[in-house]
């Protein structure tokens, strides 16, 4: 997966997520939703067959990369708990 910044200004990014999918698009969107300062999270995908998802979260002013790099963090966190949870129940 590429991160790739389209445009930035203050409260505002907007960028294209190369090799991602609807899933995990929406599991980001959710959790940006989460975020107090997050005012707009979404994406698009223009194509559905060679088209790259383009998301936009906008803030109150609060830097939008942080509550990017803070919903991934989150959902990191949320997978190691969900595949821990796997591998105790499938030995």
């Amino acid at each position: 997966m590429e991160l790739i910044v389209k445009e930035e200004k203050k409260g505002k990014l907007e960028f294209e997520l190369k090799g991602s999918s609807h899933t995990v698009c929406n599991i980001l969107k959710k959790e940006l939703w989460k975020d107090k300062h997050t005012k707009v999270a979404g994406y698009s995908i223009k194509h559905p067959l060679v088209g790259e998802p383009e998301f936009v979260v906008e803030t109150d002013g609060e830097d939008p990369r942080k509550a990017v790099s803070s919903a991934c963090q989150k959902l990191k966190k949320e997978f190691d708990k969900f595949s821990e949870s796997i591998k105790k129940e499938v030995k």
